[in-house]
């Protein structure tokens, strides 16, 4: 993650009261007990079955990064609640800990943690707003644009959501997420050129709106864009638009150039679609592609797909900028061991499992296992979620995977997922059940009395 960008120091990009329960760490010698909390999502949005782990490289990042400045420290001092010993403690923080994560493009069910920070208390507790952020952002992004990827089928998903994105940031996130998850292009240029995912774009309506005529527009782009022009026909009628637009194409044909496809945005998508099939493949345009955008989240493309309508790709922005279903996802970052001992919350319906955690999954998703990490797999073909990505403030190998790796997990993990899981609508996630070694230590805890 680059955090150039940024109004502050990384560092400041958190809670006051991270810094406060820092400061009461160092006053009560507490700050350097090792502790590991472990973040994950206490339920599913009802129309999720699943959820796609993503955001890990920017948190490895950010925790190779953490440091606090001068400015910072002075920013901080000026406060007045911290007090010298624990601005002098923040002054040599660093990262020193370790990450255990389930890599990026697994798809993870309610209660799995995504990741779990080892760490002296101190760092382990400064860490969770940014981390917290970090994943929320990536993962609701990436479970949205995976809902995309199943409502278009085989057709290509070009993102433009980069004007709608609730900030640059989220509209990175947005690009990096629409790589894992398969969507082939993106209009966001330097989102393009960071994630390594192909740049798209086709005109404005100002730019048809530019020209005393219509066909002088589609001319116009064509005679400078060739084989990669994509006319929009909607700025008047969109029916006189198509008409025009493929003389155009013929033209561009008969000169030997093939336009890459028209483009619908408003109107009857269906109705506008089959009849611009028609037309340019009478006009001798076969290879002239059909594209639909215009406020589209995945249930329209699903209907879409299902009436047959003749489109090769769908544009998307809006809804899938701002997950528009579910907008945010209900992450925790919890405290599970300290100083080797276990510890659990039993605040009535937010009770959490105590200890530091492994997911085993078996084959054929048959339901995953939560369980104390260092316990043996429930069975020889299960295979463990969290690996170790950092250790001692330094990635592994495992935490230095490219983006195409997670692609490719995605790909595979996403594809042999159930139908009933991917289902758009009333969804059934595969079961995450504890162990019996988890049940008893939870058991272990539940009779300790608050005091």
């Amino acid at each position: 993650m680059d955090w150039t960008w940024a109004p502050s120091s990384p560092a400041l990009l958190t809670d006051l009261y991270e810094l406060t329960m820092a400061a009461a760490y160092v006053a009560e010698d507490m700050a350097e007990t090792t502790a590991t909390f472990s973040l994950f999502v206490r339920a599913l949005p009802p129309t999720r079955g699943y959820l796609v782990a993503a955001g890990l490289d920017g948190v490895l990042a950010y925790l190779e990064a953490l440091r606090f400045t001068d400015d910072d420290l002075a920013c901080l001092e000026g406060l007045d609640l911290l007090g010298a010993p624990a601005l002098e403690r923040l002054a040599r923080l660093r990262f020193t800990g370790s990450v255990r994560a389930v890599p990026e493009g697994t798809v993870v069910f309610a209660g799995e943690p995504i990741l779990e920070v080892t760490a002296p208390m101190v760092e382990a507790q400064l860490v969770e707003t940014l981390i917290l952020n970090l994943v929320t952002t990536g993962t609701t992004l990436a479970s949205k644009a995976a809902r995309y990827r199943y409502a278009a089928g085989d057709r290509t998903l070009a993102e433009f959501a980069l004007r709608r994105c609730q900030g640059v940031d989220a509209a990175l996130h947005l690009v990096r997420a629409a790589r894992i998850c398969g969507l082939e292009s993106t209009s966001n240029v330097a989102g393009a050129r960071r994630f390594g995912l192909p740049a798209s774009g086709t005109m404005a309506h100002s730019f048809v709106q530019a020209h005393r005529r219509e066909v002088d527009a589609f001319r116009a782009f064509t005679a400078l864009f060739g084989p990669a022009t994509v006319l929009l026909v909607d700025t008047f009628d969109p029916w006189r638009g198509i008409e025009r637009a493929v003389a155009v194409a013929r033209e561009a044909q008969e000169g030997g150039v093939t336009l890459r496809a028209l483009r619908l945005d408003s109107g009857d998508l269906a109705a506008l679609a089959r009849h611009a099939r028609d037309r340019l493949d009478d006009a001798g345009c076969p290879e002239v592609g059909v594209i639909a955008s215009g406020g589209l989240d995945e249930d329209r493309i699903a209907e879409l797909v299902a009436e047959g309508a003749p489109i090769d790709g769908f544009g998307v922005g809006s809804d899938l900028g701002v997950s528009g279903d579910a907008p945010v996802i209900d992450t925790v970052y919890k405290l599970v061991e300290f100083g080797g001992r276990p510890v659990r919350k039993r605040s009535p319906g937010k009770e959490t499992w105590p200890g530091a955690k492994q997911v085993w999954r078996g084959p054929g998703w048959g339901g995953d296992v939560l369980a104390l990490v260092g316990e043996e797999p429930p069975a020889p073909a299960y295979r463990p979620l969290l690996v170790e990505v950092m250790a001692g403030g330094t990635r592994t190998p495992a935490g230095r995977e490219s983006l195409a790796a997670a692609a490719d997990r995605f790909g595979g993990e996403w594809g042999s997922l159930p139908e009933e899981v991917r289902r758009l609508h009333e969804p059934r996630p595969v079961a995450v059940a504890p162990s019996p070694a988890l049940v008893r230590a939870t058991a272990d805890l539940g009779g300790q009395l608050d005091r």
